[in-house]
């Protein structure tokens, strides 16, 4: 085995992954619906931690997130930690999260160290959390309770 030198390039993507990736389709948005034009990472790395609420409201924009109560600032203060983000939005995170699946792709793609790959589809996915809902209804959980759950990075973990 090689020995890895420090700041030594491991990997780069091939150009048709680059040109797939969710991130440039963000960096093409930007370009054509907030006359935004970053050539490189590192320049749309600068403007996200120099202009940090233009760059959180244009993600809000970038994703389309359904609200039942819109923001009224993007965040209360740059100090953290303390901070609170988009004061005033109500939004439910499973309609954001479900509106826009296909059923024709996976939703999740899940491969353990050890095991082989593991495909869980959209309806799926939607059945296990409604189950996960139920639960918890049963168990008396109502609104403005908090519940936690330590897991591991494994499917579940998104339900």
């Amino acid at each position: 085995m090689s020995e890895i030198v420090e700041g030594s390039l491991l990997w780069q993507p091939s150009a048709e992954i680059v040109e797939q990736a969710n991130l440039t389709r963000y960096m093409a948005w930007l370009k054509e619906n907030k006359g935004l034009n970053f050539l490189t990472y590192q320049e749309l790395w600068h403007w996200s931690v120099t202009e940090i609420e233009a760059f959180w409201a244009s993600l809000w924009d970038y994703f389309d997130l359904v609200a039942s109560a819109p923001y009224t600032a993007v965040l209360t203060r740059r100090e953290m930690p303390g901070v609170e983000w988009f004061p005033g939005a109500r939004l439910n995170y499973s309609e954001n999260f479900f509106r826009r699946h296909t059923d024709d792709r996976p939703a999740i793609f899940y491969q353990p160290e050890t095991g082989s790959l593991t495909k869980i589809g959209w309806p799926q996915l939607y059945a296990q959390t409604a189950q996960v809902a139920q639960a918890l209804k049963a168990l008396g959980v109502q609104r403005g309770d908090r519940v936690v759950a330590y897991l591991p990075n494994i499917p579940q973990a998104v339900v």
